[in-house]
C-alpha cells in the first residue's frame, strides 16, 4: 500500500549510452524493455524487495531477478536483433542503391532481388525497408510530371505547346518508349480528325491493334470496328451532331429546373417559349 516513489534521474543520465547503443531505438519491444528496467531498478533502489516489486508490476520473480542483474537494459536483449547473418545480407547493398535511386516500393525491390536469386519471401524485404531504409534520406530530384500534364502535352498540337512544355514532353518520351508510341498514334488520329481523312481509319486501326505494349489503345481501336461506318463518316463528312446535342442538353436543363416532374406537353411549351 505504500505509494510508488518518484523515479530518480538515473534513466535520464543513462540516455547518452542508450542513444549510442547498437540496439534499435524506437521499437516498441526495446522501449518497453528499457521502461521496465528503469522502473524495477527504481523500486529496488527505494527499498522494495524483489517479491514486492514482482507483485506490484505483475511479473514473475524470475523476471525481476533477470532485470535486477542487468546493469543496462541492453543486456536484456539477448537473442533479440543480434547481428546474425541472413540471406538478405548479400542483397542489402543493392537495396540501398535502389533506394537512393528513388525506388521505394518494397514489393518491386523484392521482385528485383528475386530475379537475382534471392530465395526468401517478401516479408524480410518489407521489414528491412520499413526498419532501415525508411529512415534514410533520399536524393531530392526534379518532380516528375503528372499524368494529367503529360496527357495535355500529347493532346495539344506540337506548334501550340510552349517551349518549356515541349522540352518536358521530349524528356518524358525519351524515358518511356511506350509513351512515344502512344503519342504517335494519338497525333495521327488527331490529324485524321482535323483534316477529315476518314479513309485512313482502317490503316490506323490496324496499326493501333498491333501494339501489344498498349492494351488500352488496342482495345479502343478494336471497339471502333463495332460502328466503323459511323466513325468513318464522322471523320470524313463536314457535318456533326453538335446542334442536336445542344438541344438535348437544353431540354435536360429545363427538366432539371422543374425537378424532373415535367411531362412532354409542359416541356414542349417551355422549349417553344425559350426557342
Amino acid at each position: 500500500m505504500r505509494p510508488t516513489p518518484a523515479q530518480p534521474e538515473q534513466p535520464q543520465e543513462e540516455a547518452e549510452p542508450t542513444a549510442s547503443s547498437p540496439w534499435p531505438t524506437g521499437h516498441r519491444f526495446a522501449e518497453r524493455t528499457r521502461a521496465k528496467h528503469a522502473t524495477i531498478h527504481a523500486l529496488l533502489a527505494a527499498g522494495h524487495s524483489k517479491r514486492s516489486v514482482a507483485r506490484q508490476l505483475g511479473m514473475t520473480l524470475n523476471t525481476i531477478l533477470r532485470f535486477s542483474r542487468a546493469t543496462t537494459p541492453e543486456e536484456m536483449f539477448t537473442g533479440q536483433w543480434q547481428s546474425r547473418a541472413t540471406r538478405l545480407d548479400d542483397y542489402k547493398p543493392y537495396l540501398d542503391q535502389r533506394w537512393q535511386e528513388g525506388c521505394t516500393n518494397a514489393w518491386k525491390l523484392w521482385e528485383e532481388i528475386k530475379e537475382q536469386g534471392y530465395p526468401r519471401g517478401y516479408a524480410s524485404v518489407r521489414d528491412y525497408v520499413s526498419r532501415t531504409l525508411r529512415g534514410k534520406p533520399q536524393p531530392v530530384g526534379p518532380r516528375p510530371p503528372s499524368a494529367r500534364a503529360v496527357t495535355r502535352w500529347i493532346l495539344t498540337h506540337p506548334d501550340a505547346l510552349p517551349e518549356s512544355d515541349r522540352i518536358q514532353l521530349k524528356a518524358a518520351l525519351a524515358n518511356c518508349p511506350e509513351l512515344t508510341a502512344l503519342a504517335e498514334h494519338v497525333r495521327s488520329f488527331a490529324h485524321m480528325l482535323t483534316h477529315l481523312h476518314g479513309d485512313q481509319l482502317p490503316e490506323w486501326i490496324e496499326a493501333a491493334s498491333a501494339t501489344t505494349e498498349l492494351p488500352s489503345l488496342r482495345h479502343f481501336a478494336q471497339h471502333l470496328l463495332r460502328d466503323l461506318d459511323a466513325v468513318t463518316a464522322g471523320l470524313t463528312l463536314p457535318w456533326n451532331s453538335g446542334v442536336v446535342e445542344g438541344h438535348v442538353n437544353r431540354i435536360k436543363m429545363l427538366k432539371r429546373q422543374m425537378f424532373g416532374r415535367a411531362g412532354f406537353e409542359l416541356l414542349r411549351k417551355r422549349v417553344l417559349l425559350y426557342a
